[in-house]
């Protein structure tokens, strides 16, 4: 077995006892669905959504429905958790509202781009090897359930909180990061849609302040979604808070702007418009001077 098959076997166990860690704590004092807890169910169908994608996947060698099957997942299981609420307070509707359109807009647009790229060059090592196709599937199980965890606990808590000056704020930022996310992929698109930008780089609009001003978005996005959150959250439920956390570290240390920004200098380095796009333009936090 080779080290890269070893690791994915060691991760996998690891992610589910992780899941089964953040099922317990963010169902602490909250409802529950004949016995079993709602948030933990809501961590289970994370996980289980994504093993039925991953059948047909790997008996078809395909990555194309890998984003599409994240998108249902939120939207499965943040309507099952509204369907299983006793009742439904305005701060649980905003957050499923927030969650919704978030996940149905970037799941679209992101299915519509690897259908028309036919393929995701990330995935061309991993989707031979069933050990680490199945890992890749299941890690997307435990980031659904993390990035919306803070929604989901604060929606399936017993306590309940009228809506505040965190609800307003929370809903703002949300709404400024949502907006800068969409407006940066949408000239993105159009930019390599164009014939004549073919092997450049974008410059223009948004990213002419940031390197990465989609990522900015989708971090502000999730911080507001937390401070909506977070008048409804008690005890164990707070490590939800760690949701817009995590979504800065995989972003900034991980998968986000370390993988684009080495994929960008093995093709623009060395470039004097580049170069120099690069010393003047923030990689993350857009410049707004």
């Amino acid at each position: 077995m080779k080290k890269s098959e070893r690791t994915a076997l060691i991760t996998l166990p690891i992610v589910l006892i992780i899941g089964a860690l953040l099922a317990a704590a963010g169902s602490s004092g909250g409802i529950t669905l004949g016995v079993i807890p709602v948030f933990a169910l809501a961590v289970g169908m994370a996980i289980v959504i994504q093993w039925m994608a991953f059948i047909p996947a790997f008996l078809a060698q395909t990555e194309k429905y890998y984003d599409l099957t994240g998108m249902l997942s939120y939207v499965a299981i943040t309507v099952m958790i509204l369907v299983a609420l006793p009742d439904i307070d305005a701060r649980s509707l905003i957050l499923a509202t927030m969650v919704l359109i978030w996940t149905l807009r970037l799941g679209l647009f992101l299915f519509r781009r690897i259908s028309r790229a036919g393929k995701d060059d990330r995935f061309d090592q991993i989707k031979p090897s069933f050990v680490r196709f199945l890992s890749t599937w299941t890690l997307q199980g435990l980031w659904v359930t993390f990035t919306a965890a803070a929604a989901w606990v604060a929606m399936t808590s017993d306590h309940r909180v009228p809506l505040d000056g965190f609800a307003l704020v929370g809903v703002l930022l949300w709404m400024l990061g949502f907006g800068l996310e969409v407006v940066a992929d949408q000239q993105k698109s159009r930019f390599n849609a164009d014939p004549s930008k073919k092997g450049g780089f974008i410059s223009s609009g948004l990213w002419s302040t940031s390197r990465h001003p989609n990522y900015f978005g989708e971090i502000l996005l999730w911080i507001g979604v937390a401070i909506v959150a977070f008048p409804a959250l008690e005890g164990w439920q707070l490590v939800a808070l760690i949701s817009p956390v995590l979504v800065i570290l995989l972003l900034t240390q991980v998968s986000g702007v370390p993988l684009l920004e080495k994929k960008s200098d093995a093709k623009w380095g060395g470039q004097a418009d580049y170069e120099a796009y690069k010393a003047r333009t923030p990689v993350l936090v857009p410049r707004i001077w």
